[in-house]
């Protein structure tokens, strides 16, 4: 037997060997797996905390529309949202809160482009907060920016930021200013 036919015979037993396949599934596989989990963890944070913002703007409503009589400011609410929101990190510095009334005899529309703080600019003063009229509707936002936990990996990555890589929730509730 000639030197080449054992080498020809040795390369095409190494072509033919079938152990190692796994290691090639799981090199393929892996990387789409830890995206899929990570995204699913971002998710979960996100959904965690959109809805403890809603509760806690829920009962800071609530709290607005049982207090006949008095007319909460900026801050107070603002104090009760986040203190009702619970797991929001941040909540008092990078909550936005908007006020705006709505006359139910004029269609007019709320603004849909919603103003959050983004922490890489000067911080602007209240955008509009107007403590209503009696019987008046007023319409609450709020917007909180936070920090995605991921920020470069599946979901992290595909959300929308800005300039200090923080991505925002909006939340909005309705009222009716009781009469004193």
């Amino acid at each position: 037997m000639s030197h080449r036919s054992c080498i020809r015979q040795r390369a095409r037993r190494w072509l033919r060997r079938e152990d190692g396949t796994a290691t090639v599934e799981f090199a393929i596989l892996f990387p789409a797996f830890i995206m899929i989990f990570l995204s699913s963890v971002e998710l979960g944070m996100i959904t965690l905390r959109h809805a403890m913002l809603e509760r806690g703007m829920d009962m800071a409503v609530r709290s607005i529309r049982l207090g006949t009589g008095t007319a909460p400011q900026h801050d107070e609410i603002k104090a009760e949202i986040c203190e009702y929101a619970g797991v929001i990190p941040g909540c008092e510095t990078t909550l936005r809160l908007e006020m705006v009334p709505v006359d139910l005899r004029d269609a007019v529309t709320v603004p849909t482009d919603v103003d959050c703080i983004d922490t890489s600019e000067e911080v602007e003063p209240v955008r509009t907060f107007v403590n209503g009229q009696e019987n008046e509707l007023m319409i609450l936002r709020a917007c909180v920016k936070f920090d995605p936990i991921f920020p470069t990996t599946g979901l992290g990555k595909q959300l929308k930021t800005d300039g200090a890589g923080q991505a925002a929730l909006v939340v909005s509730s309705a009222f009716v200013q009781e009469p004193d």
